[in-house]
């Protein structure tokens, strides 16, 4: 399958950058039991990647053999749950807690209709793990489509969490290096982002989205 990068070229969705998105959605995933009981395949599948995609991920699984499970637990949720600008849903950095999002949040879900199916309702479709196992198991050209009319929210947490010395940092390089080059306006929409931080709640206006899609910045995905 291939996809228009914007420029008027179009890239291939090959069968390494499919495997690159799955084992990120795994791994973006709250390392549980079964998380772990998965990491000999995951380990597996990395070792056969390009280099660009193989390098971060063997850096994060080796950060995962170097602390234990618990650590890794409770610096999940620290990162992920309790940093706004860690936030794992990618049209919170564009729209914040506002009925914007709602309408956002139903692209996402039109896009995974139109492929046949449907998320559970603990399950928000802008979820980076959702969307990148969508690309890699319903519908790569829509998975790449999301991925890149959201580049700039992506390429925010992907900083957010080199800064915070995050080693899901890595994963995000892994993802990032599945995509084009930033182009010059994506750069600026990821600085600007940076600089404002999502915007606040509209006040007394009603979302237009369903409740279900409205915001949420907690683990949907547990």
């Amino acid at each position: 399958m291939s996809r228009g990068d914007g420029g008027g070229a179009i890239r291939a969705v090959d069968g390494a950058t499919v495997t690159t998105w799955q084992l990120c959605s795994l791994l973006l995933d709250y390392p549980d039991e079964q998380w772990h009981e998965r990491l000999p395949v995951i380990r597996g599948e990395v070792s056969g990647l390009p280099t660009k995609t193989r390098r971060p991920l063997e850096q994060f699984l080796a950060h995962v053999d170097a602390v234990g499970r618990t650590e890794l637990a409770a610096d999940y949720v620290a990162t992920f749950d309790t940093r706004r600008r860690c936030c794992l849903y990618l049209t919170y950095y564009a729209h914040g807690d506002t009925r914007k999002r709602g309408m956002a949040l139903l692209s996402f879900k039109q896009a995974y209709r139109a492929a046949g199916l449907e998320l559970t309702d603990d399950e928000l479709p802008d979820h980076l793990a959702v969307v990148l196992e969508f690309g890699a198991t319903a519908d790569q050209d829509a998975g790449y489509k999301l991925l890149t009319d959201n580049r700039a929210g992506l390429e925010l947490l992907r900083l957010a969490l080199r800064d915070a010395g995050s080693p899901w940092g890595s994963v995000l390089d892994a993802v990032s290096a599945t995509l084009p080059a930033l182009r010059g306006d994506e750069r600026e929409a990821a600085r600007r982002l940076a600089a404002q931080g999502p915007p606040a709640e509209e006040v007394g206006l009603q979302p237009f989205g369903p409740p279900e899609f409205m915001p949420s910045t907690t683990g949907a995905r547990r």
